[in-house]
């Protein structure tokens, strides 16, 4: 009971510390404030100011595995996105994570990577890290078997403008073709633990 008093204190310290103005204690601290709440208890605003998605994106995930002969076998791609989909479609109570978690994690990669898809931070590294355990896991649940290297794609579609009143096209149109994007292949333990 002690013990889970004393995290919980400590929990809500490094919260405050984290959404509190800059101050001494947060500054001297950063460092062990940001590994405690990045990124499993990162605080933003979006439930109360969304920031909708300008563009539907299709995260797929295909896996390889290099046999004794050292042949390497590619398995198709499979649609992460399409099961997270299936999960909340029909669903009277859908899971936050069913709904957000592929998506934010996709989200904060493309904030942390540039388009070289290269991290340049520890934060970074984080994330990449975080959504190759994600994409993993979720592979090795649906097909089974091991696999030594992981590859996404992300297929994105940018959202069309609404029509103006009366059935007029938008002033302004943006490109609608959709833009693919290959990450590189990532080593994995197998059955994608890491």
């Amino acid at each position: 009971m002690a013990l889970c008093l004393a995290v919980t204190l400590v929990h809500v310290f490094l919260v405050f510390l984290y959404v509190a103005p800059p101050n001494v204690i947060s500054q001297a601290y950063s460092r062990q404030v940001n590994a405690w709440v990045r990124p499993f208890f990162e605080q933003n605003w979006r439930l109360f100011a969304p920031n909708p998605q300008s563009a539907n994106r299709q995260i797929s995930a295909r896996v390889s595995q290099t046999g004794p002969d050292g042949t390497t076998q590619v398995s198709g791609w499979i649609d992460l996105t399409a099961a997270d989909d299936a999960a909340v479609k029909h669903n009277v109570f859908p899971s936050h994570t069913a709904q957000n978690m592929l998506r934010q994690a996709w989200n904060v990669y493309l904030k942390t990577h540039g388009s070289d898809n290269r991290p340049h931070s520890e934060r970074a590294l984080m994330i990449e890290k975080y959504l190759r355990n994600i994409a993993a896991e979720r592979v090795a649940a649906k097909q089974g078997g091991a696999f030594d290297s992981i590859q996404l794609r992300v297929i994105s579609r940018p959202v069309a403008a609404p029509g103006a009143v009366g059935g007029n096209p938008p002033a302004t149109t943006a490109s609608t073709r959709a833009q693919t994007r290959y990450l590189p292949w990532w080593k994995v333990a197998s059955h994608g633990t890491d």
